[in-house]
Protein backbone atom coordinates (compact mmCIF):
# COMPACT_ATOMS: atom_id res chain seq x y z
CA UNK A 1 0.00 0.00 0.00
CA UNK A 2 1.39 3.41 -1.29
CA UNK A 3 1.63 5.33 2.11
CA UNK A 4 2.80 9.56 1.97
CA UNK A 5 2.92 11.30 4.84
CA UNK A 6 1.28 14.70 5.71
CA UNK A 7 3.03 17.97 6.58
CA UNK A 8 1.96 16.93 10.51
CA UNK A 9 2.99 13.29 10.43
CA UNK A 10 -0.25 11.87 9.83
CA UNK A 11 -0.41 9.38 7.23
CA UNK A 12 -2.91 9.53 4.37
CA UNK A 13 -3.31 6.21 2.75
CA UNK A 14 -5.43 5.33 -0.09
CA UNK A 15 -7.06 1.47 1.02
CA UNK A 16 -7.44 -1.45 -1.62
CA UNK A 17 -10.99 0.10 -2.48
CA UNK A 18 -10.03 3.52 -3.15
CA UNK A 19 -7.39 2.35 -5.28
CA UNK A 20 -9.62 -0.04 -7.16
CA UNK A 21 -12.44 2.95 -7.55
CA UNK A 22 -9.50 4.76 -9.42
CA UNK A 23 -8.62 2.59 -11.73
CA UNK A 24 -9.96 2.97 -14.94
CA UNK A 25 -11.66 0.66 -17.59
CA UNK A 26 -9.37 -0.51 -20.29
CA UNK A 27 -11.77 1.22 -22.84
CA UNK A 28 -11.71 5.02 -20.46
CA UNK A 29 -7.42 4.05 -20.55
CA UNK A 30 -7.46 3.76 -24.05
CA UNK A 31 -9.32 7.34 -24.43
CA UNK A 32 -7.15 8.91 -21.79
CA UNK A 33 -4.28 7.62 -23.64
CA UNK A 34 -5.81 9.11 -27.30
CA UNK A 35 -6.42 12.26 -25.41
CA UNK A 36 -2.72 12.93 -24.18
CA UNK A 37 -1.81 12.08 -28.06
CA UNK A 38 -3.84 14.72 -28.85
CA UNK A 39 -2.36 17.52 -27.01
CA UNK A 40 0.38 17.63 -29.88
CA UNK A 41 -2.21 18.63 -32.12
CA UNK A 42 -1.23 21.36 -34.67
CA UNK A 43 -4.53 22.01 -36.44
CA UNK A 44 -6.18 25.23 -35.26
CA UNK A 45 -9.70 23.86 -35.95
CA UNK A 46 -9.55 20.63 -33.63
CA UNK A 47 -7.42 18.59 -31.20
CA UNK A 48 -7.52 14.71 -32.36
CA UNK A 49 -5.86 12.13 -31.29
CA UNK A 50 -6.11 8.30 -31.91
CA UNK A 51 -4.50 5.08 -30.81
CA UNK A 52 -4.37 1.38 -32.54
CA UNK A 53 -4.92 -1.24 -29.70
CA UNK A 54 -4.63 -5.03 -30.49
CA UNK A 55 -7.92 -7.45 -29.84
CA UNK A 56 -5.79 -8.67 -26.94
CA UNK A 57 -5.93 -4.68 -25.79
CA UNK A 58 -2.14 -3.85 -26.16
CA UNK A 59 -1.26 -0.25 -27.55
CA UNK A 60 0.59 -0.63 -31.28
CA UNK A 61 0.85 3.17 -32.20
CA UNK A 62 -0.66 6.24 -32.34
CA UNK A 63 -1.31 9.51 -33.86
CA UNK A 64 -2.56 13.18 -33.77
CA UNK A 65 -3.85 15.18 -36.28
CA UNK A 66 -0.55 17.59 -37.46
CA UNK A 67 1.19 18.69 -40.82
CA UNK A 68 3.52 16.58 -42.29
CA UNK A 69 6.95 16.21 -40.87
CA UNK A 70 9.52 18.78 -40.77
CA UNK A 71 6.11 20.97 -42.78
CA UNK A 72 5.26 24.05 -40.86
CA UNK A 73 2.02 23.61 -39.38
CA UNK A 74 -0.87 25.75 -38.52
CA UNK A 75 0.15 26.83 -35.41
CA UNK A 76 3.07 27.93 -36.34
CA UNK A 77 1.95 29.85 -39.26
CA UNK A 78 -0.96 31.10 -37.90
CA UNK A 79 -3.51 30.59 -40.17
CA UNK A 80 -5.85 27.78 -41.31
CA UNK A 81 -6.84 27.65 -45.52
CA UNK A 82 -10.35 26.19 -44.66
CA UNK A 83 -10.72 29.28 -42.19
CA UNK A 84 -9.87 31.48 -44.75
CA UNK A 85 -11.85 30.09 -47.49
CA UNK A 86 -15.03 29.11 -45.49
CA UNK A 87 -14.88 25.58 -46.61
CA UNK A 88 -17.43 23.92 -44.68
CA UNK A 89 -16.63 21.03 -42.29
CA UNK A 90 -16.39 17.45 -43.89
CA UNK A 91 -15.21 19.18 -47.84
CA UNK A 92 -12.73 19.45 -49.57
CA UNK A 93 -9.81 17.79 -47.55
CA UNK A 94 -7.18 18.28 -50.62
CA UNK A 95 -7.54 21.89 -49.23
CA UNK A 96 -5.69 20.87 -45.68
CA UNK A 97 -2.35 21.00 -44.49
CA UNK A 98 -3.11 18.11 -41.82
CA UNK A 99 -2.65 14.89 -41.77
CA UNK A 100 -5.47 13.41 -39.69
CA UNK A 101 -4.81 11.82 -35.94
CA UNK A 102 -6.15 8.35 -37.37
CA UNK A 103 -4.50 8.57 -40.78
CA UNK A 104 -0.70 9.52 -38.51
CA UNK A 105 -1.73 6.37 -36.65
CA UNK A 106 -1.93 3.90 -39.42
CA UNK A 107 1.15 5.91 -41.20
CA UNK A 108 2.90 5.09 -37.65
CA UNK A 109 2.62 1.32 -37.95
CA UNK A 110 3.13 1.12 -41.60
CA UNK A 111 6.81 2.89 -40.19
CA UNK A 112 7.46 0.38 -37.52
CA UNK A 113 6.57 -2.32 -39.50
CA UNK A 114 3.51 -3.65 -37.33
CA UNK A 115 0.04 -5.01 -38.84
CA UNK A 116 -2.47 -3.27 -37.65
CA UNK A 117 -5.01 -6.02 -39.31
CA UNK A 118 -8.17 -6.88 -36.74
CA UNK A 119 -6.84 -4.33 -34.27
CA UNK A 120 -9.38 -1.51 -33.39
CA UNK A 121 -8.77 2.36 -32.96
CA UNK A 122 -9.49 4.66 -30.37
CA UNK A 123 -10.17 8.38 -31.12
CA UNK A 124 -9.89 11.66 -28.46
CA UNK A 125 -11.54 15.09 -30.22
CA UNK A 126 -12.46 18.20 -29.63
CA UNK A 127 -13.75 20.93 -31.34
CA UNK A 128 -12.38 24.98 -31.28
CA UNK A 129 -15.60 26.19 -30.80
CA UNK A 130 -14.85 29.60 -32.24
CA UNK A 131 -14.26 27.60 -35.24
CA UNK A 132 -17.66 26.03 -35.91
CA UNK A 133 -20.87 28.20 -36.84
CA UNK A 134 -23.38 27.23 -34.14
CA UNK A 135 -26.32 27.87 -36.29
CA UNK A 136 -25.29 24.98 -38.17
CA UNK A 137 -25.04 22.41 -35.04
CA UNK A 138 -21.62 21.86 -35.91
CA UNK A 139 -20.42 21.45 -32.63
CA UNK A 140 -23.41 18.80 -31.27
CA UNK A 141 -22.97 15.72 -32.94
CA UNK A 142 -20.35 12.84 -32.93
CA UNK A 143 -19.79 11.97 -36.45
CA UNK A 144 -16.72 9.58 -36.62
CA UNK A 145 -13.70 9.44 -38.97
CA UNK A 146 -13.68 11.66 -42.11
CA UNK A 147 -14.67 10.14 -45.33
CA UNK A 148 -10.74 9.83 -46.27
CA UNK A 149 -10.36 8.23 -43.06
CA UNK A 150 -12.76 5.58 -43.51
CA UNK A 151 -11.87 4.22 -46.21
CA UNK A 152 -8.11 4.01 -44.94
CA UNK A 153 -9.04 2.32 -41.74
CA UNK A 154 -11.41 -0.30 -43.92
CA UNK A 155 -8.78 -0.95 -45.99
CA UNK A 156 -5.90 -1.27 -43.15
CA UNK A 157 -7.94 -3.60 -41.57
CA UNK A 158 -9.44 -2.19 -38.43
CA UNK A 159 -12.31 -4.13 -37.28
CA UNK A 160 -13.76 -1.51 -34.84
CA UNK A 161 -14.06 2.16 -34.00
CA UNK A 162 -14.57 3.96 -30.92
CA UNK A 163 -14.62 7.79 -31.20
CA UNK A 164 -15.29 10.51 -27.99
CA UNK A 165 -15.95 14.21 -28.93
CA UNK A 166 -14.83 15.73 -26.08
CA UNK A 167 -18.32 17.57 -24.17
CA UNK A 168 -20.37 16.18 -26.92
CA UNK A 169 -20.52 11.86 -26.37
CA UNK A 170 -19.13 8.87 -27.78
CA UNK A 171 -20.23 5.82 -30.28
CA UNK A 172 -18.19 2.65 -31.46
CA UNK A 173 -18.44 2.06 -35.20
CA UNK A 174 -18.11 -1.24 -36.81
CA UNK A 175 -16.84 -1.59 -40.51
CA UNK A 176 -20.68 -2.04 -41.34
CA UNK A 177 -21.38 1.11 -40.24
CA UNK A 178 -18.39 2.89 -42.04
CA UNK A 179 -19.08 1.07 -45.32
CA UNK A 180 -22.95 2.07 -44.85
CA UNK A 181 -21.87 5.91 -43.99
CA UNK A 182 -19.03 5.70 -47.15
CA UNK A 183 -22.60 5.41 -49.26
CA UNK A 184 -24.51 7.41 -48.00
CA UNK A 185 -21.55 10.09 -48.01
CA UNK A 186 -21.17 9.72 -51.95
CA UNK A 187 -24.80 9.87 -52.42
CA UNK A 188 -24.95 13.24 -50.68
CA UNK A 189 -21.53 14.63 -52.49
CA UNK A 190 -23.05 13.30 -55.86
CA UNK A 191 -26.10 14.93 -55.74
CA UNK A 192 -24.48 18.24 -54.30
CA UNK A 193 -22.26 18.29 -57.12
CA UNK A 194 -25.35 16.93 -59.81
CA UNK A 195 -27.22 20.38 -58.44
CA UNK A 196 -24.63 22.72 -58.45
CA UNK A 197 -23.77 21.73 -62.29
CA UNK A 198 -27.48 21.97 -62.94
CA UNK A 199 -27.30 25.06 -61.16
CA UNK A 200 -24.62 26.65 -63.67
CA UNK A 201 -26.18 25.56 -66.61
CA UNK A 202 -29.12 27.84 -66.19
Amino acid sequence: MFVMPSKKGARNEMNDTSLADARPSMREHFFNRARVVAERSSCLRRRIGAIVVTNDEVEICSGYVGAPRKSDDCLKINKCMRTELQIPSGERYELCRSVHAEQNAIINAARLGVSIKDAEIFIWSQRVLARYDERKKDSGKTYGPCFICKKEIINAGIRRVHMREDGVGERTFSIQDLRAQLADEEKAASDKYIAARLSEQK
